[in-house]
């Protein structure tokens, strides 16, 4: 029970201590790896199946991560156009075209005219498959904010305030230039 009065499910899931940490992955850690905690591997498990769930979400949409990746982009930020799609995705422009028609051809998304600029073309979401992606989303969503109320305000700030950290930290490492090889 927290300070409140609320009462925590256990989690089974969860590793109990450090050793059984370093037991469920000894064959994937060099032998000077530092000694972990449970949390960066809970972060890597949390990871691991959210790979898991995106590629379940890309076969009931019928997509591929690439395609799936590109349909996040237009949710989330709206129609635009093939050139800022393909910067978001980190792609070519020729590559994302083919992006763009495999959503086409099965009614994830629309070509349209530019509303300012008639020689451009933006692309925009079909408001049946942002339905049907939320519709998938939901429960997950609604699972994290669930697990996320147990706890009482003070604790979930501390909760939101270290997971911006790892976000901060995921952000900076995703910022930085390979080191060597690439």
């Amino acid at each position: 029970m927290s300070d409140m009065g609320v009462e925590r499910k256990p989690d089974r899931s969860a590793p109990s201590d450090v050793a059984s940490v370093r037991e469920r992955y000894a064959a994937q850690l060099p032998p000077d790896f530092p000694e972990p905690s449970p949390i960066p591997m809970l972060i890597r498990d949390i990871y691991q199946l959210s790979q898991r769930f995106e590629r379940r979400l890309g076969a009931t949409l019928a997509v591929n991560t690439t395609d799936l990746a590109a349909m996040e982009h237009l949710m989330e930020n709206g129609p635009m156009t093939p050139s800022e799609l393909a910067t978001r995705l980190e792609m070519s422009t020729a590559a994302t075209t083919h992006v763009i028609d495999r959503l086409v051809a099965v009614g994830h998304v629309q070509r349209q005219p530019h509303p300012v600029d008639r020689r451009k073309i933006v692309v925009i979401p079909a408001p049946a498959s942002v339905a049907r992606a939320f519709t998938e989303l939901a429960p997950m969503i609604a699972g994290v904010g669930a697990a996320a109320d147990v706890y009482d305000p003070e604790e979930q700030a501390v909760i939101a305030g270290f997971l911006r950290s790892v976000v901060e930290l995921y952000e900076g490492l995703v910022d930085e230039r390979p080191t060597s090889g690439s």
